[in-house]
């Protein structure tokens, strides 16, 4: 179907990869494909040879037809560009005008910094839908602003972008390198849908550092040495007994750090001391009940002793009201835990050869549980790991409480016999049990 407007031939059709990337420009005029996939998306192609996206709509108040640019290709794919499209067309359906919309944006945006802009981001998407807001602002502190803050968000080019992640790889950050240059393609996507900027200098940029798959599993003597003194300073003890939740229970950091009070019951009771972990709280947003052995229940009563009554949270921050402490702190401790660790031992040599961090107290828990016995799905449902198969998202509901309690009793039982003067003749492999 085709048809002439004011010198722009009008083409509908089902718009590939290759398809785009072959357009040839027009004698005269523009040339305008609509995409048939996807309502209102269309690409424009001049003579010059220059091609843009755009999206045509139905003003919500006075039906006339519109469109809204929505960026130039290549710098935008056609992938991205029905991402975008869909997101504008659920706009015009909830009564609003895309090209409204950005001239709203535009005047609000009173200062072109890249600080400005991070803190849009920061306010206007990361706090309202991702779980890792904390972390993107955590990095923009540490590693983008003290760099770019003062520098025109419009003017930070792909070659600055290489340059501030070739930094971190070379200082040995080649994993977080990765992270920071997610989090600039992020903040430049959240531009564009704006209308702030023309390009993300992020776009098909490959990630700069080689990150290596973590296999650092803690040693019988590493656990030894790590629970008793991760209480100690120079590790405060309400961090040092998050940690040690975490080891216990196999619980993500972030889970740890920001446990709640109320999302722990029946404390008096072994059969039925639970933390439940809400589903808000967790990365792939199912509730996560996790039973308490006797170790863990101490673990938590301790930390009840050392938090006010009024206290919503178990580790609640020292320095923010209201609020409890963070992935990060965890982080930190252990850091600060391997460099004041004393010794020559060969236990103390390994530790500092290969610093754990939280998430190998995780690992560690994982290879526990396996050396015990314990089945692979059982290991995943102490995780919260998201079955993969049909099977098991759809039907499969049963929430294997029994076995994870079982299996967490024989963790905490071993450890129990491993790091403390309490050795517990209960110790069974459920390997043997199971048979």
């Amino acid at each position: 179907m085709a048809r002439s407007l004011a010198k722009v031939s009008i083409v509908q059709k089902s718009l590939t990869d290759v398809l785009v990337r072959g357009l040839a420009p027009p004698p005269s005029g523009r040339l305008e494909i609509t995409d048939a996939r996807c309502p209102g998306l269309a690409i424009r192609v001049t003579s010059g040879g220059a091609k843009s996206w755009s999206f045509r709509f139905r003003d919500p108040q006075t039906a006339a037809v519109s469109r809204v640019t929505i960026g130039s290709y290549p710098d935008v794919s056609l992938s991205e560009a029905r991402e975008r499209a869909g997101t504008l067309r659920k706009a015009v359906a909830a009564g609003q005008n895309p090209n409204e919309m950005k001239r709203r944006a535009r005047e609000e945006a009173t200062t072109k910094t890249f600080e400005a802009l991070a803190e849009r981001y920061l306010r206007e998407y990361a706090h309202r839908f991702k779980r890792s807001a904390t972390a993107d602002e955590r990095n923009l502190r540490l590693h983008i602003l003290p760099r770019w803050g003062k520098r025109r968000y419009d003017e930070i080019q792909r070659r600055d972008v290489i340059e501030l992640c070739e930094d971190m790889v070379a200082g040995g950050r080649a994993t977080q390198a990765n992270r920071v240059q997610a989090l600039i393609s992020g903040i430049y996507s959240f531009a564009l849908d704006a209308d702030l900027v023309l390009a993300n200098p992020c776009h098909r940029l490959k990630k700069r550092g080689v990150e290596n798959i973590g296999r650092r599993v803690l040693s019988d003597g590493e656990l030894r040495v790590f629970w008793p003194a991760i209480v100690l300073p120079p590790v405060s003890r309400r961090v040092g007994l998050a940690l040690r939740l975490v080891l216990l229970t196999g619980a993500r950091a972030g889970e740890a750090a920001g446990a709640a009070r109320a999302e722990f019951e029946h404390l008096d009771d072994p059969s039925r001391a639970a933390w439940i972990i809400p589903a808000e709280r967790c990365k792939n947003g199912r509730a996560h009940y996790v039973p308490l052995p006797g170790l863990a229940v101490e673990v938590v009563r301790e930390a009840l002793a050392l938090v006010a009554p009024d206290k919503l949270f178990l580790f609640p921050s020292p320095s923010v009201e209201a609020a409890p402490i963070t992935a990060h702190a965890l982080a930190v401790a252990m850091a600060r835990f391997s460099r004041e660790l004393k010794g020559d031992g060969e236990v103390v040599r390994s530790w500092k050869a290969s610093p754990p961090s939280p998430h190998d107290l995780r690992r560690s828990f994982t290879t526990r549980l396996s050396a015990l016995g314990v089945p692979r799905e059982d290991r995943d449902a102490l995780l919260n790991h998201t079955p993969r198969d049909v099977g098991g998202r759809h039907y499969d509901l049963y929430d294997r409480s029994r076995e994870k309690r079982m299996a967490l009793e024989r963790w905490a039982a071993a450890l129990q016999d491993l790091v403390l003067d309490r050795p517990s003749a209960n110790v069974v492999s459920l390997r043997e049990r199971r048979l």
